[in-house]
């Protein structure tokens, strides 16, 4: 009987190793539409290194033995998308995770595909079909196109098809994980190819990816009106300080965190400086100004219809990204090769109330505002959307706005497909003083797979790599309340209300 049972097992080993292809070297023959296989390498344990690494310890040391496989797709006459996916060679865990980009970026994030592969996914990545940041490729319109959406869709497509190949069946599940332009990407994914992936993150998504541009150029022209106007960054720490002295303690807990700014009532007036005096304690009259104006949306004059939402109460220690000596390089580079083709164009000069620039500003082909996800939840796709309320980068009103949006349009019901979660204390895709420290993936795994939704994550605050202080992130528009007794420093001890 136990040789009986050996045998079995030998044939069934057999039979999963006769699916997969002969070798990985064998992917190369594989025929993909619109598509050049350009490399099939099997890669040994602790064996990868990233192209043009500078020395120093191999990040990629720990990943275990995968077959990489890179490839071009052109769908399009002037598609040159890039992609690489990586099988794991022992391990699989039957499932595929799509990873996305950042800003403009046009490259492959290895970093994210090492992650996914360390989980035993099998992973893919793509360039978006461009090769570095904004440029002159913005006024192509395959080019777009391709950055918009098409290439993540491309870059599923072909590798299913190599997992497929490779494994001899489909994944199970298909995940896309992702944060910043990538959770642009994910949101892009969900309303436009529905049945590409079963769950998405869209973590701190630019889904207004425009508006954030005309947003940042408008703090510019605020703060580079005249030198006056201008708030040196030596002044952000007492403007932080005067907001947490107004708001920090409204959960019941004084942490450096505001829980929910939007709760916050707060006017840098109060630190207005007097007598005369000018030091990093204080604002002049002209820097009070200019202060308030960032917690303002911006709006077109005419209509009074939200261009973007502003920075957040509690965002203040990150304002020279919009707010220093030169304009945001993501959104002036908007400005120079996608709305004007014009590197030499002057940013003060930009008016948002012209219907030219308003028209560029409402892209479809990049922004991810629609709110019809109803294919997507009705073949069982699963959602979560994340954003840190100090986002500096991608004010986080645009996540909330949109939620809001979603849920007027489709009914409160949505929540059994889509939630986000607000992270207090959080900046762009991770760091602050709030609890950054989670695992959206896993909860995301548990509502796809077991059919448990996320009422609450659990995170923490995370110093020299040791948890000081844990929370819960609740589902939006719930906060994470104290419950009055117990340890400040223990989500065991918050609820979501």
């Amino acid at each position: 009987m136990k040789r009986a049972g050996l045998i079995i097992m030998a044939v069934t080993l057999m039979s999963a190793r006769t699916a997969m292809a002969a070798s990985c070297e064998d992917l190369a023959k594989t025929s993909l539409p619109n598509a050049t296989i350009t490399l099939a390498q099997s890669v040994a344990a602790g064996a990868f290194t990233a192209q043009g690494g500078r020395g120093g310890a191999n990040p990629f040391a720990d990943l275990p033995a995968f077959c990489r496989v890179a490839a071009t797709l052109k769908p399009s006459a002037d598609s040159d998308i890039k992609i690489e996916v990586w099988l794991p060679a022992s391990g699989w865990n039957g499932k595929f995770q799509g990873v996305g980009n950042g800003v403009w970026n046009g490259n492959i994030d290895q970093n994210a595909m090492a992650t996914a592969l360390r989980r035993g996914y099998a992973t893919a990545g793509t360039d978006t079909g461009h090769e570095g940041g904004g440029g002159p490729w913005m006024q192509n319109k395959d080019k777009l196109i391709d950055y918009g959406y098409r290439s993540v869709h491309e870059m599923t497509a072909a590798a299913k098809s190599l997992v497929t190949s490779y494994y001899g069946s489909m994944p199970k599940f298909a995940y896309f994980n992702a944060c910043s332009s990538g959770g642009r990407q994910g949101l892009k994914e969900a309303q436009m190819f529905p049945d590409d992936y079963d769950g998405i993150v869209a973590g701190l998504p630019a889904l207004n990816a425009t508006g954030r541009s005309a947003y940042a150029i408008h703090v510019a022209q605020i703060v580079h009106k005249d030198d006056a106007s201008f708030i040196p960054q030596a002044k952000f720490a007492a403007i932080h300080d005067a907001a947490l002295q107004a708001c920090d303690a409204l959960d019941g807990v004084t942490d450096r965190v505001i829980t929910n700014p939007r709760a916050c009532k707060f006017d840098p007036q109060v630190i207005a400086c007097k007598g005369g005096e000018d030091t990093s304690s204080c604002l002049t009259p002209t820097q009070v100004a200019s202060a308030r104006a960032l917690y303002q949306p911006l709006l077109n004059r005419t209509t009074k219809q939200v261009i973007n939402t502003p920075l957040e109460v509690g965002s203040e220690l990150g304002w020279n990204v919009f707010g220093g000596a030169q304009p945001f390089a993501t959104a002036l580079q908007f400005f120079q090769f996608m709305a004007f083709n014009n590197p030499q164009i002057d940013y003060k000069t930009i008016d948002f109330n012209d219907p030219a620039v308003l028209a560029k500003i409402e892209n479809d082909v990049v922004n991810a505002k629609s709110t019809d996800l109803k294919k997507f939840v009705a073949r069982g796709g699963k959602l979560i959307q994340y954003h840190g309320w100090t986002d500096p980068q991608i004010p986080s009103g645009s996540s909330t706005s949109y939620y809001e949006d979603v849920v007027k349009a489709m009914g409160s019901n949505v929540k059994d497909s889509y939630r986000l979660f607000m992270v207090p204390g959080m900046n762009h895709c991770g760091g602050g003083d709030g609890p950054a420290s989670f695992d959206m993936l896993t909860a995301l795994e548990q509502w796809v797979e077991q059919k448990k939704a996320p009422d609450s994550i659990p995170a923490a605050h995370v110093t020299n790599g040791q948890p000081d202080r844990t929370r819960i992130l609740c589902p939006y528009p719930q906060v994470a309340t104290y419950k009055g007794s117990g340890d400040p420093n223990s989500a065991a001890n918050f609820s979501c209300k």
